[in-house]
């Protein structure tokens, strides 16, 4: 089987590398690129890129336009200073199929792969030769150690393959199509120490350009998510409608607080308040899906996170302690880079640095 969903397979030569691969999280509005590198057991951030997108090119996290993708991405590899060659992109959880299943452990390798396709022909609703479909073997079964565990992955061949196109056509080999919720997973050990947070449940708010996910961690695992139509087109396109500034201009205005304080008192503070509020709504809907404790913490990430006062309202708002996610606070991060740029953007770069982490993985 050609393992073109290569979402958790684990290299082991990869734990020898020093040089990562490139992390490239293609969204709505731009594309974010991550570049890191280890040495030793310390990360290290060596360049990234946000570059806009035009509006019609990923349209409900659909490539539309193959081209202004790969554009953006040849421009981002520029921004990065160049010599990266090799990358790890994402599918949305949204078009993925996940299911975890029970299968014999006598199979061999080739027999396990076709008990897995049987296994997924139950289960997904499209053709097998219309989808990319991988596995793992998680282990034995509690009480039931002749059995497995195997969680497969699948999604639509074209969603994987549209991604693979518009970074190949840069220049870069797209090596692995991974999930977006597994790069949000791997990140959660550089928001909170393990040892400290223990079972206590860590939340995190992707607040993107036209959804709002939530995801709450226990033990560094997703316990719980949800997704809800809603994210920063909407303050977007009033700044635009009234001010005429490009989709692209104005995100970086809100990333670097610079609007005029017009539009900050006539707009960007009611579209918070709003944010706050939505936020608020779907930790109602969490905490009513059954018996939870109260989260410990609270990540937002994604382009409106960088808004101004956000976190310190939304804290006001749902009772709990608020922070933006930053995942290289820990990391040694290179010069050239600059430190209070990188503060703002870095709430929008969790799913990409995420994905960078793919390369250490074994």
């Amino acid at each position: 089987m050609r393992d073109i969903l290569r979402t958790i397979i684990v290299l082991s030569f990869l734990s020898k590398q020093e040089k990562g691969w490139v992390g490239i999280d293609i969204g709505s509005s731009s594309v974010k690129m991550v570049a890191l590198s280890k040495r030793g057991g310390a990360l290290r951030l060596d360049s990234y890129a946000i570059v806009p997108l035009p509006s019609t090119a990923v349209i409900e996290n659909s490539i539309q336009d193959i081209g202004q993708v790969s554009e953006a991405v040849d421009k981002g590899v520029k921004l990065c200073g160049g010599g990266l060659t090799t990358c790890v992109a994402a599918v949305p959880s949204s078009a993925v199929i996940a299911k975890q299943v029970q299968v014999s452990n006598a199979f061999s390798e080739f027999e396990l792969e076709e008990q897995v396709k049987l296994e997924a022909d139950r289960f997904i609703p499209y053709p097998l030769n219309e989808i990319a479909l991988d596995f793992e073997v998680l282990g034995p079964v509690e009480g039931s150690p002749e059995l497995n565990d195997i969680l497969l992955v699948a999604c639509r061949r074209d969603d994987v393959e549209m991604r693979e196109d518009a970074i190949n056509s840069s220049g870069l080999k797209c090596e692995v199509v991974d999930v977006d919720r597994f790069a949000t997973e791997r990140v959660t050990a550089l928001l909170d120490n393990a040892d400290e947070v223990g079972d206590q449940l860590i939340g995190l708010v992707d607040i993107g350009a036209s959804t709002l996910t939530l995801n709450v961690f226990k033990n560094g695992k997703i316990v719980y998510d949800r997704e809800q139509a809603f994210g920063g087109n909407d303050l977007s396109n009033v700044i635009h409608q009234q001010s005429g500034l490009e989709a692209g201009e104005v995100e970086h205005l809100l990333r670097s607080g610079e609007l005029s304080e017009d539009l900050k008192q006539s707009v960007v503070l009611p579209f918070r308040s709003t944010v706050s509020q939505q936020v608020s709504r779907a930790l109602q809907f969490f905490y009513s899906s059954g018996p939870h404790n109260e989260l410990s913490k609270l990540y937002i990430l994604g382009g409106t996170a960088a808004i101004d006062g956000l976190a310190e309202q939304m804290e006001a708002e749902v009772g709990v302690t608020v922070e933006k996610a930053n995942p290289f606070a820990s990391m040694s991060v290179d010069p050239k880079i600059n430190a209070s740029r990188l503060n703002q953007d870095a709430p929008t770069l969790v799913k990409a640095c995420g994905l960078a982490l793919r390369s250490f993985e074994g």
